[in-house]
């Protein structure tokens, strides 16, 4: 299984706004047109594989959406202009269009094809570049600009075609998909993770369910992830605070058989408030794209300490979500003596304990890694032999690879075949050895861990950890 698919269909250009509206008039056909001409002029398109595209059935669209809502869209392209208003105003900042449901149709039809496309084993990855887009519709209802939701109907096709039965849904759009949670809140088979812009409930959509504390319903709590921000101007060191804190540990623990991204692009630099800022755009999905084919991932610039309400959003999020899962359950909510000395660290119970050890990768190690930026990455592996160890070092290879610009060196003193492929499989971009279900990490071992953060805390900013009260108290303080 190696190769990229790109699914993309000028089709789903060929719809527009057919009056003014202001809040509708930044959702063109041109967002479609420059992300695939970008993609065509550096050569991307071409290194993909390309598959033809197809409408989805209304045996597929009702995976996600009720019966009497698909009836009353499917009308749309016989609708006049007037009718078609009237008919949009039942819904919040969306419209139609005579071509509107063909589209949408398309879109569902790409996104099911490429989950196709992976899960039979003709590609590894890929990228739908479809339009409209669809996180905000609901079971009944259109909404912000989305008729049919792309993502879900998606999801819930692969686990029926191919039984799955842990599917991870990230959404990095600035808005919350909230059609997504909606579908999937009592469903623990779908962990959905979204991180977004919300000011405290003053930003699109406006909704209580978009905070931290909107976790998921009945058996599926502890399934629905929401990171709301709350202030403006979020930095990288915000999002890899972010990354490294609940995104990683919790991905790492759930162990998806099926990644789905809605990958909304309106948080990127000169694109203000979700503005779909074309040049931004288009330098997103290339950059998408690069990264899905393995080429070295940009340089990230002053990657520092996050900001405070970064902090309060993530330490809001692992404390609502302790419960749900082993990787927040060794957290405190107090400040300790950071201790100025620096030494190795010592698991008491060694390598065996898999999940201690990705703590101490994704909340101690990377971190660090990303905050020193470095030029190269130098790996030395002694001896690496035992099935437990394997897929540890190969998924810290893999994770690696994104610093650097992929410039990483591994250095085996002793080791085994097993333990040779499973590098080389991490070094060379292809799926390393899955490390399967994590269980709690062991207390003994998160004491280690959470001394050596205490040791080097005041060196590295993205290694703070400020409990909740000790935030308010900040800002409290003249």
């Amino acid at each position: 299984m190696s190769g990229s698919a790109l699914i993309y269909d000028k089709e789903m250009t060929r719809y527009k706004l057919l009056w003014t509206d202001p809040v509708c008039e930044i959702e063109t056909p041109e967002r479609l047109m420059v992300s695939y001409e970008a993609l065509k002029s550096k050569g991307l398109e071409q290194r993909c594989e390309s598959f033809p595209i197809r409408e989805a059935t209304e045996e597929e669209i009702l995976l996600a959406h009720s019966k009497e809502y698909l009836e009353a869209v499917k009308q749309t392209p016989h609708l006049s202009l007037e009718e078609l208003r009237t008919f949009t105003q039942q819904y919040s900042d969306v419209y139609f269009h005579p071509n509107i449901y063909h589209c949408a149709k398309m879109a569902v039809g790409a996104t099911i094809q490429l989950v196709d496309n992976v899960m039979t084993g003709k590609v590894r990855n890929g990228m739908a570049l479809v339009r409209p887009p669809g996180h905000h519709s609901q079971r009944n209802a259109a909404n912000g600009f989305c008729v049919f939701n792309n993502v879900a109907i998606a999801a819930v096709h692969a686990k029926n075609h191919y039984n799955l039965s842990r599917i991870l849904i990230v959404d990095w759009d600035i808005h919350h998909g909230q059609g997504v949670q909606y579908c999937f809140e009592e469903d623990p088979s779908v962990l959905y993770f979204s991180w977004h812009r919300y000011e405290h409930r003053s930003f699109w959509p406006y909704l209580a369910e978009s905070d931290f504390d909107g976790v998921g319903k009945g058996k599926g709590a502890g399934f629905n992830i929401n990171l709301p921000w709350n202030k403006v101007g979020m930095t990288n060191s915000d999002y890899l605070y972010a990354f490294f804190q609940v995104l990683l540990p919790v991905a790492y623990e759930f162990d998806p058989e099926l990644v789905l991204i809605c990958a909304g692009f309106d948080s990127a630099i000169g694109d203000p408030e979700g503005g779909y800022n074309m040049s931004s755009l288009a330098q997103s999905v290339c950059q998408t794209v690069q990264t899905l084919l393995g080429d070295p991932t940009p340089v990230l610039a002053s990657v520092g300490s996050p900001c405070h309400s970064a902090l309060e959003s993530v330490q809001n999020v692992r404390a609502v979500h302790q419960n749900y899962w082993n990787c927040f359950k060794h957290i405190g909510e107090q400040e300790l003596l950071c201790v100025r000395s620096l030494s190795f660290l010592h698991f008491p119970q060694g390598l065996h304990d898999r999940a201690s050890v990705m703590q101490a990768v994704l909340c101690l190690l990377l971190p660090m890694a990303y905050e020193f930026d470095p030029g190269l990455v130098v790996q030395v592996l002694g001896k690496c032999n035992s099935k437990q160890e394997v897929p540890i070092w190969a998924q810290l290879t893999s994770l690696l690879q994104g610093l650097a610009q992929g410039k990483t060196l591994a250095l085996l003193q002793v080791s085994t075949d097993m333990a040779r492929a499973g590098l080389w499989a991490s070094l060379s971009g292809s799926p390393g050895p899955s490390l399967g279900p994590l269980g709690t990490p062991l207390a003994e071992n998160m004491e280690a861990l959470e001394a050596q953060r205490q040791r080097l805390k005041s060196q590295w900013g993205l290694l703070l950890k400020t409990g909740v009260s000790s935030i308010f108290n900040d800002f409290a303080k003249p």
